[in-house]
């Protein structure tokens, strides 16, 4: 895995964005576009309604609180403002957010303190795939204050480069797999009773000798079918070593569908302003809907279609049923530049767009130098 140096040449540009459920048919004077920009904004800052009064001082044209109310009006009609109980302030709708991070919102780069952030964090997982990925979803997750998540690449179907054994000690084994696109991973599995010491190496030149840039997939099958048919001139209890070091890459999450694992970090900060029971089950069932199996691979599908950042907001979105919510997530490719997974944020509606999507962007960015 190469080191970060020079890395950040290409890597500052502007994110592209994509809003999956936009309404391309809404069209605003430069009057409403202000309003709901502001009202968005403090949303996106407090959480609590926003009235006619406080957008009548914080606007940089000078409109009445009538003149405000009328407009509020409009947009309530529009579908893109609602009004919570009582209150004579407005919120927006998740069709309101959807047209603000399409049309009205203001961002650019990511801050030089955050790249150098983003970039040291993932230098320091080592050369582990499953570690950089679990240090840049925890990492997303601190920076936005929301919940990281990755889905991370199918280990089983990458093709294999070098295989080891490597004895720990009594009745263990440490598993070292290099893939073809130069990924490190390891396992440690237990070792059978007896073993004796030429076994594991035994075991490394079989794989490497016969299986070698087949897919872990591959190499698990034709293992079967040559203990089973007793071809391997291998002695039982290195096959057993064999058989058990190939099978640790399977199961599991990375065993699901095809789809790869998906790793979640910072699941608690979804928990921190919940107040209704309401809404406790939606995150709940948002939980749910993360570790299903068809979410995860139509965000990948998604994801190796996708231009750039893509944000999904609230019900409607294209990704969940769940409204309060939004994902904001990039893909990132390997050394042969094929999308292999994805990597963002989840949280609720009112996160920092203008500050996560860079963060995102960026950190896709980063993963995908390390991984070519």
């Amino acid at each position: 895995m190469p080191t970060l140096s020079g890395m950040a040449d290409g890597m500052d540009q502007r994110p592209r964005v994509q809003v999956e459920g936009r309404d391309d048919g809404i069209a605003l004077d430069p009057r409403s576009a202000a309003i709901l920009r502001e009202i968005v904004e403090q949303y996106v800052a407090t959480g609590d309604p926003v009235g006619s009064r406080t957008l009548s001082r914080r606007l940089p044209m000078a409109l009445s609180p009538a003149t405000i109310r009328n407009v509020m009006a409009d947009l309530e009609g529009a579908g893109l403002l609602f009004a919570p109980h009582t209150s004579a302030g407005r919120l927006p709708t998740d069709r309101g957010l959807r047209l603000f991070v399409d049309g009205l919102l203001e961002y650019g780069g990511l801050a030089e303190d955050d790249r150098a952030r983003i970039s040291e964090r993932c230098a320091a997982s080592g050369q582990s795939v499953e570690g950089l990925l679990e240090e840049a979803s925890a990492m997303l997750a601190g920076l936005s204050q929301a919940a990281g998540l990755v889905l991370a690449p199918k280990t089983e179907a990458t093709a294999i480069r070098h295989i080891e054994f490597v004895a720990l000690g009594p009745g263990r084994v440490l598993v070292v797999l290099v893939t073809e696109d130069g990924q490190v991973e390891n396992r440690v599995i237990e070792a059978p009773p007896g073993l004796p010491p030429r076994a594991l190496q035994e075991a490394s030149n079989y794989l490497n000798g016969r299986h070698s840039g087949r897919t872990l997939d591959e190499a698990r099958r034709l293992v079967e079918d040559e203990v089973a048919a007793h071809r391997t001139e291998l002695d039982a209890l290195t096959e057993q070593v064999v058989a058990a070091g190939l099978a640790s890459w399977a199961g599991g999450d990375r065993g699901r569908g095809g789809g790869g694992a998906l790793i979640v970090r910072g699941q608690a900060r979804l928990l921190q302003d919940v107040n209704a029971i309401e809404r406790l089950n939606a995150i709940r069932g948002l939980f749910e809907r993360l570790e299903a199996k068809e979410t995860m691979l139509r965000l990948l599908d998604l994801a190796q279609r996708a231009e750039g950042v893509q944000i999904f907001i609230g019900a409607g979105s294209g990704l969940f049923d769940t409204a309060g919510c939004s994902v904001v997530v990039a893909p990132y490719k390997d050394s042969r530049e094929r999308v292999v997974g994805a990597i963002g944020v989840i949280g609720p509606t009112r996160i920092n767009y203008g500050r996560i999507i860079p963060a995102v962007d960026y950190t896709a960015r980063v993963i995908g130098r390390m991984l070519g």
